[in-house]
């Protein structure tokens, strides 16, 4: 199928009332990120965040396909832990992005291993989850901490600001740990960077116990977990987009600094910061003895 043959219902219904965003625009917006965004997407289990009426409307998370969605759209029953198998669509190509980005899907969630190799994930996440008085220097100074943790570890980061509130620091790895493991991985790390700025740095899960610490979130490193796919508009006021970002433009980046029309000249003149990061994926093994040694 190709993309330009999928027409946009409804195009000037209005998704964003305080950025003046339309369905059209979102769905031009998927248009134009495609060719970078796909990749990032490709053979992965995906749920989608769906708002029929703009994001000031209903929403809900979806995981189990639609049974009307057309034949060339993939779709895979995911096996579960508890429950009977789920029915995901995977995003392989950009007719399926633009399709479904015209059936209200705003945000992509997706998975951090593939359908060709589920128990194994590959690449492992800490989520820099700011309290709301933190300034957006501190947030700064604390992913250059995840990075340099990273490093020492004999892991590659990489950096995304989230749309959102906070960024995510990814590396890729050698699919060779089980969920379970990574999530060990991605904890004993956590723990090290708490450690080194235990004022600043927390792993409390608990809110009541964080005080005014920033969270490192780990828990997106779980079976069926997933974390917001690069390039992914988010449900907020601003319309911020998930950018991946090299990292010497960390110093005037804004977590929720990318709208539509600035990623649409962003990607004219930039190639995506994260192509080729599987050529980068490091052994857990590695990680987690290095870790140890911190």
């Amino acid at each position: 199928m190709d993309p330009a043959d999928i027409t946009t219902s409804n195009p000037d219904k209005i998704y964003y009332p305080e950025a003046g965003l339309t369905k059209g625009d979102v769905v031009g917006h998927y248009r134009t990120v495609a060719e970078a965004m796909v990749p990032h997407l490709r053979g992965r289990p995906l749920t989608l965040r769906r708002y029929p009426s703009g994001i000031a409307g209903q929403t809900w998370y979806q995981k189990e396909a639609s049974p009307k969605l057309p034949s060339w759209i993939r779709v895979e029953a995911i096996p579960q832990r508890t429950t009977s198998d789920v029915r995901h669509v995977i995003c392989d190509d950009a007719a399926t992005l633009v399709y479904l980005a015209n059936q209200a899907a705003i945000e992509y969630h997706i998975w951090s291993s593939t359908v060709d190799d589920l128990e194994h994930p590959d690449m492992v996440l800490i989520d820099i989850d700011p309290p709301d008085h933190v300034t957006v220097a501190d947030l700064r100074e604390i992913a250059r901490l995840v990075r340099d943790v990273y490093t020492a570890a004999g892991l590659t980061p990489y950096l995304q600001a989230t749309g959102g509130r906070g960024f995510h620091v990814v590396a890729p790895l050698e699919p060779s740990y089980t969920y379970e493991e990574v999530r060990d991985l991605a904890k004993v790390a956590a723990e090290v960077l708490a450690r080194l700025d235990p004022d600043r740095l927390t792993t409390a899960v608990r809110k009541n116990q964080r005080g005014d610490r920033v969270y490192l979130d780990i828990l997106r490193n779980g079976y069926t977990s997933t974390f917001v796919a690069p390039y992914s508009l988010r449900a907020r006021p601003s319309a911020g987009v998930a950018t991946p970002l090299d990292w010497h433009e960390l110093g005037k980046a804004e977590p929720d600094g990318w709208t539509p029309k600035r990623m649409k000249e962003r990607l004219a003149r930039k190639q995506d910061p994260w192509a080729g990061m599987a050529d980068h994926a490091a052994s857990p093994a590695r990680a987690m003895e290095l870790l140890k040694a911190l």
